[in-house]
């Protein structure tokens, strides 16, 4: 790195540290009581990660009064931005009502009724705490309904941190059990490349024993490494001809890409949806949905899960009373008042004005996504091909960033008042307005102006 170089990456963490002090001691009280100072992946940054006090709408505030323009989103479960009125009100209420009866109330059907109003395959629903725990509950339902043993999974698709959703997710690409999880679970994952569908054709056609495919519909990290709707009806299909139960994770698409999720707007019935972060308004909360004869696994009824062992499932907050009033208000708001087609059309413009950016500074970056989603491939030249063409390049090229580019762009926007998240790209909410998404186009261009020394080293 040259002098020009240095200084500028210097400036940079400069004028952050500079901004963010408070957040500097707090992250250095954290590391004596958390590993790494951080309680998420996604937190961990150099010098230090931000610290927020408050947040309303679009934007948030970070414990030294800096606002940003927010489009970390809550890890994908704020569509509606932060705090939306509604929403507080009704989570609001019930905490003054009770937040744990230890019995049945109305809103776990009233929730439940909403959700299989909204999603086109939802017949039964089973509530959990997290995504994590839904995706795993419909691995365990597609196993106990099949009878078979092995999951398919794609590389680089997140499904939760349990030990089934492993191998291939960041490492284990070769299914190789990462550590602290057995061999034994591991090998019951066959990771596979979504790009390459002959293999995945061939694998369901010859192994017996998969019991489900689970898949991020738009494709890993919400449409990092984008896969087709035309890849989806040949996985519905290819399923269905090998009696393998069909898995969606619309943890993040559901009620984002429409008010019925991505299988909503393609047209594709999965077996069992896995739901959280918007369904329950932005609070800790899960579900899974679906078939209902696969969902009788659950029943107390030897009947209608057809004499089958009965799955155990307990959870001591599953539909929690707070995160269904949350649910139950959010997913009314989405379904009549257009929230995903305002995120939706905000990010189509967002999009087009960091492009634009890109083009003035010289850079042959190229934002793409879909939906309310945005990335940022960093790869640079695209090899002689005039168009960007994700199939071609493969997860490996679409994840590849100019060494430590990602976190200074990170760096470099929040000193201009905007928060991406760090792979880098972000999600858009129905509370960005047009004032927002420009805000965000200048200070992204500022940004890279601020990079060019870096870059041109």
């Amino acid at each position: 790195m040259n002098d020009s170089a240095s200084n500028a990456k210097q400036t940079i963490e400069s004028a952050y540290a500079q901004r963010t002090r408070k957040s500097a001691e707090l992250s250095d009280a954290a590391g004596r009581y958390l590993p790494s100072g951080v309680v998420h992946v996604s937190r961990y940054t150099k010098p230090h990660g931000l610290y927020a006090s408050h947040a309303a709408g679009a934007r948030k505030w970070d414990i030294d009064g800096n606002e940003y323009i927010d489009y970390f989103g809550g890890h994908g479960a704020l569509l509606l931005g932060h705090n939306h009125p509604q929403v507080i009100a009704a989570a609001s209420a019930q905490l003054a009502r009770g937040t744990h009866f230890a019995t049945g109330h109305e809103l776990d059907i009233l929730w439940a009724e909403k959700i299989c109003e909204m999603v086109p395959t939802a017949e039964r629903v089973r509530f959990h705490s997290s995504g994590t725990e839904a995706t795993q509950m419909a691995v365990r339902l597609a196993r106990a309904f099949t009878g078979k043993n092995k999951l398919m999974r794609f590389h680089g698709h997140y499904h939760g941190w349990l030990d089934d959703m492993t191998s291939g997710y960041i490492s284990h690409f070769d299914g190789s059990a990462p550590i602290g999880v057995p061999p034994n679970v591991a090998a019951n994952s066959v990771v596979v490349d979504p790009y390459d569908s002959a293999r995945v054709e061939r694998q369901l056609d010859k192994d017996g024993d998969i019991a489900a495919v689970i898949v991020e519909p738009l494709g890993a990290a919400t449409g990092k490494v984008p896969i087709s709707a035309g890849f989806l009806h040949q996985l519905r299909d290819w399923t269905t001809r090998n009696e393998v139960v069909l898995i969606f994770d619309e943890v993040v698409t559901g009620f984002r890409v429409s008010a019925g999720g991505l299988q909503q707007k393609i047209g594709i019935n999965p077996d069992l949806t896995a739901l959280a972060k918007i369904v329950a308004g932005g609070l800790p909360g899960g579900a899974v949905t679906g078939r209902a004869d696969i969902l009788a696994g659950l029943d107390y009824d030897p009947g209608k899960r057809g004499e089958r062992e009965k799955i155990f499932h307990p959870g001591t907050f599953n539909a929690c009373p707070v995160s269904a009033a949350a649910g139950l208000e959010t997913l009314k708001i989405i379904q009549q008042e257009g929230a995903c087609e305002r995120a939706n059309q905000s990010a189509t413009q967002l999009r087009a004005g960091l492009t634009d950016a890109l083009q003035t500074v010289g850079l042959d970056w190229v934002v793409y996504g879909e939906a309310s989603a945005f990335h940022i491939y960093m790869g640079g030249t695209l090899s002689g091909h005039n168009e960007f063409e994700p199939e071609r390049l493969g997860r490996e090229k679409l994840y590849q960033q100019p060494q430590d580019i990602a976190r200074l762009l990170r760096l470099a926007l929040n000193i201009n008042g905007v928060d991406f998240s760090g792979w880098p790209g972000g999600l858009v909410s129905s509370a960005h307005s047009p004032a927002d998404i420009d805000a965000t186009v200048a200070a992204f261009a500022a940004s890279l102006q601020s990079l060019k020394p870096v870059l041109d080293a």
